[in-house]
């Protein structure tokens, strides 16, 4: 389940990147943020908390907040559906790192896809300012996965 700062992030991600929308679901908890056109965030969870409530109301304001800053740096988006890992092997380390200086070209992630490896490289030359997903995380087409500034 999520907490309260990570729906933010989420919410934040949405308005920065100009998303449409973000979807998760579990079998006992489904999260839903839309962005630009629609200011809405939909947190469902089996046993409805005090904690979910306040999350929604709380991403709210953080996406509605977060909406009027232009984005600084490149937002690297999933350019297909499939799970993240950050390094080529487990026993490995990941490519790249948060604070990590990057040039066009080199291998960010990996995106599993249909049992093939697909290497993501940078467009960009920057510093890696956030990642956005966690190792083995399943990720949806054009969901932000990184930040270059």
């Amino acid at each position: 389940m999520y907490n309260i700062e990570e729906i933010e992030k989420l919410a934040k991600t949405v308005a920065e990147c100009n998303l449409g929308k973000i979807k998760i679901e579990t079998e006992d908890f489904k999260l839903t943020i839309e962005g630009q056109s629609a200011k809405s965030v939909v947190v469902q969870n089996a046993p409805v908390s005090a904690a979910a409530v306040v999350s929604t109301e709380t991403a709210e304001k953080s996406a509605s907040e977060t909406e009027a800053p232009e984005i600084s740096g490149n937002c690297v988006k999933a350019p297909i559906v499939g799970t993240f890992y950050s390094a080529p092997a487990p026993d490995q380390k990941p490519f790249v790192a948060v604070g990590d200086t990057v040039k066009k070209g080199d291998v960010l992630f990996i995106i599993e896809s249909m049992k093939l490896m697909n290497e993501v490289q940078s467009d960009y030359d920057g510093v890696v300012k956030e990642i956005f997903v966690a190792n083995g995380e399943a990720i949806e087409y054009d969901q932000p996965i990184m930040l270059i500034k």
